[in-house]
């Protein structure tokens, strides 16, 4: 997976979407990769020789909490398999692994990781730094900020303690540690470069209310493929960070990293513990960040704040009295002079909450009060619903219409992948059809939905494959 950013290519650092990351085909043969790039010169991280600074009892907070993490998913290939063809067997699915790593945060097995590295995951597998195993469960993910939460039974763990990610300052040293490719952990240092940076590395998705939250953390602390999900760590061994990206012609370390602010991950992981999902709040206005020229324009003395360019009617904003012009200087006791400043201090709260904005307004400072809502624009706290997806484990979508053709059917709902659930002990693979429930028609997700939502217990799916194969699935719920 590739994003542009500047000159560079934004890397994802591990997992099976990642560039670099290890991943393999059981099945027929395994390639390496090799992405070949013009050298890019960088400048190296400063030397700590000579200084007064000591890593060894941050490192020594750390190591052990950071864990290894494996994943396997079953895949459908697309390309011919001359050799199996050749003997009269069919190609069937292939497995891919992928891997990366995380951090226990509590002593009773909760994790933190980037989605990223579990996403599409049918099972995950911890390995902790004194080479202990464990199969881990998803408590729940969150795109938005590319956060993943994971659990594994046991207890009296290592972990490690939230820092202040806030009064991390511009050239205070850092230290990466993660647990890539089974080496246990390693641990690089460096300065942070830079905070608050969006370089568009998550993709929105409107109809998943996935609205991306970007206020990355920059450290020049060499982080490589295999790091993602890893601690960014304070001196004092605190959890300030969660590595997520680097930017690199290459797909390795080239000078710069970026980590999901602890701010944002504490908060998300806390929501995920108690909901499954992320209470998500929303001011209801449309920003822009402030130039110079915006500046002079509206007659902003300084270059600093977020400008609404626009209301959404009878959202928090509109409520509190927030008009379009209004320039957002602050939310709570914190100043936010960009967009990802603003977008960081409103993912502290949740739906209901109050926060004071100062804004100015035609050269006077005005300060509002507002009740913080969700995206269904109302204060209450939202329940995860028990979507098909997540009742079966799997990732569903319509069946594309030529298919129904070539196959002779109306409608019914694909399985794309499949995730931790019923149906990947059932026997299915990503690409199956689902037709029909317990004999009752299926056309389509929503209706899916609607049949599982009255389901309790042992059920019958049936269906056909791309290959014009019909099978049957018995599974529980």
């Amino acid at each position: 997976m590739k994003k542009i950013f500047g000159l560079f290519l934004v890397g994802v650092l591990g997992g099976a979407a990642a560039i670099g990351g290890y991943k393999a085909l059981e099945e027929p043969t395994v390639k390496e990769v090799i992405v070949e790039s013009q050298p890019v010169k960088y400048v190296s991280a400063p030397s700590v020789s000579g200084t007064n600074l000591d890593f060894t009892i941050a490192a020594q907070k750390t190591v052990n909490a950071v864990v290894h993490v494996k994943t396997e998913s079953t895949i459908n290939t697309n390309y011919a398999n001359p050799w199996m063809d050749f003997f009269g067997m069919e190609s069937g699915p292939q497995v891919q692994r992928g891997s990366g790593s995380g951090v226990i945060i509590s002593s009773d097995g909760f994790i933190v990781t980037n989605n990223h590295v579990i996403e599409g995951a049918q099972s995950i597998e911890i390995s902790l730094n004194n080479n202990k195993n464990y199969t881990a469960e998803i408590i729940g993910t969150d795109p938005a900020t590319d956060i993943a939460l994971l659990k594994i039974e046991e207890n009296g763990l290592p972990s490690v303690d939230y820092g202040n990610s806030d009064e991390l300052k511009i050239g205070e040293w850092v230290l990466a540690v993660g647990n890539p490719f089974d080496l246990t952990s390693t641990v690089t240092a460096g300065i942070v470069s830079a905070k608050a940076r969006n370089i568009n590395l998550l993709r929105p998705d409107v109809n998943k209310d996935i609205f991306p939250i970007e206020s990355f953390i920059q450290t020049d602390a060499a982080v490589n493929p295999g790091n993602s999900g890893g601690a960014l760590v304070n001196t004092n061994g605190e959890l300030v960070g969660i590595n997520t990206a680097i930017a690199s012609k290459t797909g390795s370390y080239t000078g710069y990293s970026f980590a999901v602010p602890a701010s944002i991950v504490k908060k998300v992981a806390k929501d995920l513990m108690e909901f499954g999902m992320v209470q998500r709040a929303f001011i209801g206005v449309q920003i822009n960040d402030v130039n110079e020229a915006l500046a002079n324009e509206i007659g902003l003395n300084d270059v600093k704040g977020v400008f609404v360019a626009g209301v959404v009617e009878d959202g928090a904003a509109a409520e509190a009295g927030i008009k379009k012009g209004d320039v957002i200087l602050e939310v709570g006791s914190r100043s936010v002079n960009n967009v990802p400043q603003l977008q960081e201090e409103v993912s502290r709260y949740r739906p209901g909450d109050k926060v004071s904005v100062n804004v100015w307004r035609d050269g006077k400072l005005k300060n509002l009060a507002l009740v913080l809502k969700n995206s269904n624009n109302s204060t209450d706290i939202v329940e995860a619903l028990a979507t098909a997806d997540n009742l079966l484990g799997a990732e569903l979508t319509s069946i594309e219409a030529d298919l129904a053709n070539e196959l002779g059917i109306h409608g019914g709902v694909q399985v794309k992948q499949l995730t931790n659930g019923p149906l990947m002990g059932s026997g299915m693979s990503p690409s199956f059809i689902i037709t029909k429930v317990d004999g009752q028609k299926v056309y389509d997700p929503e209706g899916l939905n609607s049949l599982l939502s009255k389901k309790n217990g042992g059920i019958l799916l049936e269906g056909i494959y791309p290959n014009g194969k019909r099978a049957y699935y018995g599974l529980g719920l």
